[in-house]
């Protein structure tokens, strides 16, 4: 074989070279430069996305606290105003009807509870010096309504001396705003002592209408009002005053005063104790 000269090896080697850095190195620099740029936008991309998500829980928190604010402004409002009206049932007696219609049947609501700037709300009113339930305020929406059963009840609100009488238990924990409502339950601040016929037919069949409405679209919201009234410093109340109002419709319209009485039995409203005729 014949042998090749220097020069041509030098000149061979010379243009490989040449050849193989034009073809790898311009390559190769884009791609590093391409890692670099997509890292610092990935980095720029979480960077945001925690900012983001920082802004929204601030946000969401804030509106937490301000309907919590609002709601407790409302409640003390409307508690203040209805002081009067508390007062007047309070002074009221039994005489063989159990429930009065109050008002034409039209609830005293203010405009300003009747807002749905805020959408569904609720809230219970502290208890008061004698550890007695106050007012319980809401806008009910189907959205408040619970998605689970209800659990026993096992907290006794004041006045709670229960007996068995002839038709069952003479003595209900009763909710102010029905369990099928809000999904409150063990919560003195919506519990008091209540008879059997105030509990069930007499509170139960206009909390039943207005879960019909409530449950018949999302769009329908019911602000609603149960106030016990106690008078002096008895331990039992006298009775329960209903407001329910629709908004938007004129499907809702509630304004009663229940009384807190049981067929056959004289009760203690001081302290709870009855006595079955």
């Amino acid at each position: 074989m014949k042998k090749i000269p220097k020069r041509y090896l030098l000149v061979l080697s010379l243009i490989l070279s040449l050849g193989l850095s034009g073809l790898i190195a311009p390559s190769a620099q884009p791609i590093q430069a391409r890692r670099y740029r997509f890292s610092r936008i990935n980095h720029q991309r979480r960077y945001h996305h925690w900012t983001y998500r920082k802004h929204v829980n601030y946000r969401i928190s804030r509106s937490r606290f301000q309907i919590r604010r609002w709601t407790t402004h409302i409640a003390t409002a409307v508690n203040s105003s209805a002081s009067a009206k508390t007062s007047s049932l309070a002074r009221l007696n039994y005489e063989g009807s159990q429930i009065l219609i109050l008002d034409h049947d039209q609830p005293q609501f203010s405009r300003q509870t009747l807002s749905l700037h805020h959408g569904a709300w609720q809230h219970y009113g502290q208890l008061d010096h004698e550890n007695r339930v106050t007012a319980a305020n809401a806008m009910l929406n189907i959205r408040l309504m619970p998605r689970r059963g209800r659990e026993p009840l096992h907290v006794d609100p004041t006045g709670w001396h229960n007996k068995r009488i002839s038709c069952g238990w003479l003595f209900n924990r009763s909710h102010l705003i029905g369990y099928q409502f809000t999904g409150k339950n063990n919560n003195l601040r919506n519990l008091m002592t209540g008879t059997r016929q105030l509990n069930d037919p007499d509170m139960s069949q206009y909390e039943n209408q207005v879960a019909y409405y409530l449950r018949d679209t999302s769009n329908h919201y019911v602000r609603y009002r149960i106030t016990p009234i106690f008078r002096a410093n008895e331990l039992l109340a006298r009775g329960v005053h209903m407001e329910a109002e629709s908004i938007g419709d004129n499907s809702i319209r509630l304004n009663v005063y229940i009384f807190n009485v049981e067929p056959g039995v004289t009760l203690n409203y001081k302290n709870g104790n009855s006595t079955v005729h």
